[in-house]
């Protein structure tokens, strides 16, 4: 046993068999002690294969032409590359690979680099955990010594875990979640009346200090900005308007305690 806390990312890898011995290991003992998880992740194993069935003839036959690496660079050159030249070379990647649909994520929407960035991975991981009534974070706020020293380890820095009980809202605790850009901290907040807010951070290598900057996506709305190369985001269901005090509440936070 390695010792290492398992992730969203060691799941999907697991059930993609992309982990050596050792984390194959872990991740199996984990989902024993974990039957919710372990059933969630059945289903996705189950679309796996559902999707290797369907594409593995695709894979038997030869690679058209028109999509070999030669003609897509010089389409590239020339300027006359498509976009569905792209996405079939992406489906020919996964079938090759057999990495499954989440070898794919992310591929097929460039993201944009600094607080657009961040903003977007704050959305996602509301998406992704918000709703989950089974296990939305991984360490609980009981345990936030250990959600820190996780943290400082992954991150390279002490994190901040802002205090908005006078808001209203109460920290359920948080998890380390894996960006395009490196690890970064996921928190997510409660106030008892089914409305959760998520908090990211994570160190920037663009718009290291940014100032404040709403976002929306769908019902979901946040603020994000840099300050000092660490980047914080917090969305939720509410108006921006609305969730423009808990940001500068944060923000104030995060200074006087940088």
């Amino acid at each position: 046993m390695s010792g290492k806390p398992i992730t969203e990312d060691d799941l999907h890898a697991y059930i993609d068999g992309l982990l050596d011995d050792v984390r194959r290991a872990d991740v199996s003992a984990y989902l024993e002690a974990h039957p919710e998880v372990a059933a969630r992740f059945a289903r996705y194993g189950d679309h796996r294969a559902a999707m290797r069935a369907a594409l593995d003839p695709v894979a038997d036959e030869p690679v058209p032409t028109r999509l070999n690496l030669a003609h897509l660079m010089a389409a590239r050159q020339s300027g006359r590359s498509s976009v569905w030249r792209a996405a079939a070379a992406a489906i020919l990647l996964l079938v090759a690979g057999g990495a499954g649909g989440w070898g794919l994520h992310g591929v097929l929407q460039p993201r944009g680099e600094g607080v657009d960035a961040l903003a977007g991975e704050a959305m996602d991981n509301f998406a992704t955990f918000a709703s989950d009534t089974v296990r939305p974070v991984e360490l609980r706020s009981d345990n936030m010594a250990e959600l820190v020293a996780w943290a400082t380890q992954r991150i390279g820095r002490k994190p901040v875990l802002p205090d908005l009980s006078k808001a209203g809202y109460r920290l359920m605790g948080g998890r380390i979640v894996s960006t395009p850009y490196g690890a970064g901290l996921m928190l997510m907040y409660d106030n008892d009346r089914s409305t959760r807010l998520v908090m990211l951070s994570r160190p920037m290598k663009a718009d290291r200090n940014q100032t404040m900057t709403s976002y929306s996506q769908g019902n979901v709305d946040g603020w994000s900005w840099a300050t000092g190369g660490m980047g914080y985001s917090i969305v939720g269901p509410m108006p921006a308007n609305e969730l423009h005090p808990l940001a500068d509440d944060i923000r104030r936070q995060v200074l006087t305690r940088a």
